[in-house]
């Protein structure tokens, strides 16, 4: 039996430098334990005599090997550590915890992802699921933003970059804040792009849902322009990975109001969090 509280082993398989402080690890469990986790889920890294820390998963390569993407950035201590691991290196991994995106609820839907800064992570996963299972939804829109052309990751997936056919399994838009001299794509925040979406927005709101992970300014944005656009509040699946802590429930560190959010979420739907999120915001 699984004990939650104890990390499991595993190895650093692959290494892709995102940026300057962004780097994706492969990571295979060692004794090739099964994972299949909801996109959404995260789990808890940790290396050994330093820490550990929430985060999402960005990807599962093989479910049946337990071989997993997740994306780290540095922002001191563990992090920074764990950022300077070479390949083959052993961390420690415990979950998948919290509740992921409800991808059973999203059949037969018009779905607009919409992701800013590392919240793309657990964005790309969510698309990379539907995508597997492209037949069972209507429209997939990405719309995502970075602070500048530098921030942007994930350059070379599929998912943000989809083949130049006729039918693109996913219509990707990109935008950055700040442009640099080589930048020659959309400037602006990562609503702007909604303006973009071809052919224009005619996206049918009964039978739409959006699903947004970033920063609170951002995520307030989202929340007010889709109200605004007739979704309701239970047709806005909102991702707060980056209130979490311990991952159990035991440190209150991301309390919302009543709702926990690594055991109530992280992706909670905003009907059931309004309330609470019109002082948070």
């Amino acid at each position: 039996m699984n004990n939650p509280y104890i990390p499991k082993l595993a190895l650093i398989k692959d290494i892709t430098e995102e940026s300057r402080n962004i780097r994706t690890l492969t990571v295979a469990f060692k004794d090739n334990t099964p994972f299949d986790p909801q996109p959404g889920q995260f789990v808890e890294l940790s290396l050994f005599g330093y820490g550990e820390f929430p985060v999402s998963i960005a990807g599962v390569l093989d479910p049946a090997a337990g071989i997993f993407q997740t994306t780290i950035r540095r922002m001191g201590g563990v992090t920074e550590r764990i950022a300077d691991l070479k390949v083959n290196s052993t961390v420690g991994v415990r979950g998948p915890f919290g509740k992921g995106y409800p991808v059973e609820k999203l059949d037969g839907k018009d779905i607009v992802l919409v992701a800013g800064g590392m919240g793309i992570a657990s964005i790309k996963y969510l698309a990379d699921c539907l995508i597997k299972k492209r037949s069972k939804y209507g429209r997939l829109i990405l719309l995502y933003g970075a602070a500048t052309p530098a921030d942007l990751i994930y350059r070379s997936s599929p998912t943000l970059s989809p083949p130049k056919t006729k039918e693109k399994p996913l219509q990707a838009l990109v935008t950055v804040d700040v442009a640099d001299a080589e930048w020659k794509g959309n400037v602006g925040t990562v609503l702007d792009l909604i303006n973009k979406i071809e052919p224009a927005m005619d996206i049918d709101v009964r039978k739409s849902m959006v699903a947004a992970c970033g920063p609170s300014k951002m995520m307030k944005a989202v929340v007010d322009r889709f109200t605004l656009a007739g979704f309701r509040g239970e047709q806005m699946l909102l991702s707060f990975e980056r209130r979490m802590q311990c991952g159990m429930g035991m440190c209150g560190h991301c309390m919302m109001g009543e709702k926990r959010v690594c055991l109530d979420g992280p992706v909670i739907s905003f009907e059931d969090v309004k309330d609470t999120l019109e002082k948070l915001f």
